[in-house]
């Protein structure tokens, strides 16, 4: 174990990753960063068309054109989630060419992905460093994928693009409607699907910026969610992405009574807080649970008389119905999860696309999450210290991406509505298996055998004394779920091959995930 260091959570993680040195973790808000950005290289206009019309007659095109070589990083953005049809092609493409080698760097990636393991293993695509979901990330679970998961929070990504940790020599851009100069936009078109201000700081800082449509409009493309003066080439696709398919499983009302009555009793908990206030301001995650609860939040503010001033997405209809209602003023998004959110950010001017620089960058002028009176997000563990997973399960297995649930941590208050156990087994542990979030940054875990405040949060503990809902210490919720499941969780049996790690807001390394013995 020499080759790893002890960082300030505790937590061993490995001194030097994919052949880069690593940062540990050093404590909420204890590491500076530098003092200069990175930058794109500079370009010239007389290098362009004159006449603006940057387009290729295919991806292969484009891609010799960008120069790809052997061991390039290619990134892209998610908002198509589960219906992308693009970058499957792209990797396509290379292996046409004979590239090997590649880092594929998603802002997030998904099982409609799951061809890209085939290109793992034909030596196409070298690793994946980014958010893994479903067949990917069982896949790099395994300990099959050349070199280690770099797993990141939204903002983490922005800021390890900004800062110089990730260079992008190709970025691609997958957008709904585009014109031949490459200013792009996705709340419109046949696949529209909502913002694309995730692939943002890819086309800001990334040597070359393809973008792919399938509904090419005549210059000006207005709105553009991204420049033109960014995009070196654009390329027509009979379909670049099935709209449809960005509403997951994840992103659809539970109809468990378990995780409605959670859902419940996070609503009556926030109405009984100081957090509950006309003008406040909220963050809900896009889990089952935490759909329902703004659901019932609505319902209480139908009833209060109360509005918000701001909600922070992930949009859906519930929100967009919040909003046209004017129980909110604004809805500021940073993804749409389905199609009512993607209408919505078309036609409302008060639903307005954010990006991951003025919403999550821990290394910017401030931003929008800290400006967010609550929080409602989920985890796969929470301890007695409240850390909490979002990554793993209990298993050991990789499986979940970060997403922006790092980043709203820094809300005032943070709650977790969660089950006390799943499949019989215990989500409340006295040690998570991997630490996506320090206990400090957490307030508030409900369940449906009650609510446990962190001791940290005298003022929540006060406030709800009286309030006639179920507050009761974790030791005790933990106990007694423990008496019903037969006892404490088993811990997965680890081998020292580290397959992943997990990226903190500042660049650090918070935790490592190991490979788990066969």
């Amino acid at each position: 174990m020499s080759d790893f260091v002890k960082n300030a959570a505790g937590r061993s993680i490995p001194k030097k990753v994919n052949g880069v040195d690593q940062v540990p973790f050093q404590g909420v808000g204890k590491h500076p960063p530098l003092e200069k950005k990175a930058a794109a290289p500079n370009a010239s206009c007389q290098d362009f068309p004159a006449d603006g019309d940057k387009r290729v007659s295919s991806l292969r095109e484009a891609l010799e054109k960008c120069g790809l070589r052997d061991g390039m990083t290619i990134s892209n953005h998610h908002h198509f989630r589960n219906g992308d049809r693009v970058m499957t092609r792209v990797f396509d493409a290379a292996a046409e060419m004979g590239v090997q080698g590649l880092t594929w760097f998603p802002s997030a990636a998904f099982p409609c992905h799951e061809p890209v393991i085939e290109h793992m293993k034909n030596g196409v695509v070298k690793r994946v460093e980014g958010s893994l979901n479903g067949p990917l990330g069982d896949y790099a679970s395994s300990g099959e994928m050349d070199g280690v998961a770099v797993l990141r929070s939204h903002g983490g990504r922005w800021q390890a693009v900004q800062d110089g940790e990730v260079h992008i020599d190709i970025a691609i851009i997958a957008a709904p409607t585009a014109d031949s100069f490459g200013n792009a936009t996705g709340d419109r078109g046949p696949s529209a699907c909502g913002s694309l201000n995730f692939g943002l700081v890819d086309s800001l800082y990334a040597d070359k910026t393809i973008v792919v449509t399938d509904n090419l409009v005549d210059f000006p493309c207005i709105p553009w969610q991204i420049q033109g003066n960014q995009v070196d080439y654009v390329v027509e696709l009979e379909e670049i992405g099935d709209p449809a398919k960005i509403v997951s499983g994840t992103t659809q009302i539970t109809k468990s009574p378990d995780r409605l009555l959670i859902a419940d009793l996070t609503a009556r908990f926030i109405r009984s807080t100081s957090l509950y206030r006309d003008g406040f301001s909220m963050q809900a995650g896009a889990g089952g649970t935490a759909l329902a609860m703004a659901i019932y939040l609505r319902d209480m503010m139908r009833e209060d008389g109360i509005h918000a001033r701001f909600i922070r997405g992930g949009s859906t209809k519930y929100l967009v119905e919040m909003l046209e209602e004017g129980l909110t003023d604004f809805i500021l998004d940073g993804q749409t999860f389905d199609l009512e959110g993607v209408r919505s950010l078309r036609e409302n001017w008060n639903h307005v696309a954010t990006s991951p620089y003025t919403s999550y960058n821990w290394h910017g002028k401030g931003n929008f999450a800290s400006l967010v009176d609550f929080v409602v997000l989920g985890a796969t563990e929470v301890d007695r210290h409240f850390n909490a997973n979002v990554v793993t399960h209990s298993d050991g297995r990789m499986l979940h991406g970060i997403g922006g649930w790092q980043n709203c941590l820094f809300a005032n208050t943070t709650i977790l509505p969660i089950p006390s156990f799943r499949d019989r087994i215990p989500v409340l542990v006295d040690e998570v298996t991997t630490l996506c979030g320090p206990g400090e940054l957490i307030d508030v875990i409900v369940s449906e055998r009650g609510i446990a405040i962190n001791p940290l949060r005298e003022d929540l503990i006060e406030e709800t004394r009286n309030s006639g809902l179920p507050i009761r210490s974790f030791e005790e919720i933990q106990e007694e779920v423990e008496k019903l499941c037969g006892g404490k969780p088993e811990h997965p049996e680890f081998t020292e091959e580290v397959i992943g790690i997990v990226k903190w807001v500042d660049g650090t390394v918070m935790d490592s995930i190991f490979k788990v013995k066969s």
